[in-house]
């Protein structure tokens, strides 16, 4: 598992964790809840990274 790929997982279970905290979450609902939190902040993670390169490599 990359670097990346580890600090999403971690983002994502703190925010889920957050979540059950402040009881916007069910404990219960957890394991429909994560795999949506996992792909949102990835899906940030990839478009902030895309943004991030120079023009010449996205051209490719």
């Amino acid at each position: 598992m990359d670097k990346d790929c580890k600090e999403v997982l971690q983002v994502a279970k703190e925010l889920t964790a957050k979540f059950i905290e402040t009881r916007t979450v069910s404990p219960g609902n957890f394991a429909q809840i994560f795999p949506q939190v996992y792909r949102a902040v990835r899906a940030a993670v990839n478009e902030d990274a895309q943004y991030a390169k120079p023009q010449s490599e996205k051209r490719r």
